[in-house]
């Protein structure tokens, strides 16, 4: 695959025989060519867990310090008070039964994240093969379940992130912003690193974190350790 100019003089920049630290690797992403618009460092840990073994599952969530960059738009299943709290409290949109219509047939996905009440789940399973796929479906370990709909959408509009493994043991997330400057940047990094060794599963055996590579959007990896 034939990489862009850009691409490949941020690249020129990486020394591929060194081990970077985090704060060396973020402080390198900040003097590569920029892109035109501000680029999201994601970062991607392989685990040495099996995914496929129910007990070695790896998943939660975390505030970050900074925030991610990007303001997420919170779409609240509920009724009655808990709707009220949730229009007060911020949501971007907020229902019930009258939606699902509307994302079956209208294919509507104006946002980012969906927060629901435990008795609203039942109206939320119709939808379970359009939202699935999409990572859209709420779920209680993620803290998008709840009767304290005012908490989860605080946390999720200051900053809350996902993190669970794919099929290869990967987590993949995005941190912040390019424009955060590295401090910034390495306190988010720090934060969600805590929490995935945290989050280790008793039945996990060996080494548990294999690898840590940082990226942007678009731009070349740094593999840290």
């Amino acid at each position: 695959m034939k990489r862009g100019k850009r691409y490949q003089d941020c690249e020129k920049l990486i020394d591929r025989s060194k081990n970077y630290t985090v704060k060396e690797a973020l402080e390198l992403f900040e003097k590569m060519p920029k892109s035109k618009f501000d680029e999201t460092l994601e970062l991607h840990v392989k685990l040495g867990v099996d995914s496929k073994q129910a007990d070695q599952q790896v998943r939660g969530t975390v505030v970050l310090p900074n925030g991610t960059g990007k303001t997420k738009r919170v779409l609240v299943f509920a009724k009655g008070d808990k709707a009220k709290e949730a229009q007060e409290a911020g949501a971007d949109f907020v229902g019930a039964e009258e939606l699902v219509p509307k994302i079956q047939n209208e294919n509507w996905f104006e946002y980012d994240v969906i927060v629901a009440t435990p008795d609203m789940m039942g109206v939320i399973g119709r939808l379970g093969k359009v939202l699935g796929p999409k990572g859209l479906m709420p779920n209680p370990k993620s803290g998008t379940v709840t009767m304290d709909v005012k908490k989860a959408i605080t946390e999720i509009k200051s900053g809350k992130v996902e993190y669970r493994l794919d099929k290869t043991n990967i987590i993949h997330l995005g941190f912040g912003k390019l424009s955060f400057g590295t401090d910034k940047l390495l306190e988010n990094y720090e934060t969600i690193m805590d929490a995935i060794i945290k989050a280790k599963p008793a039945a996990a055996k060996g080494q548990y974190i294999k690898s840590i590579a940082i990226t942007t959007t678009m731009g070349p990896g740094i593999y840290v350790g």
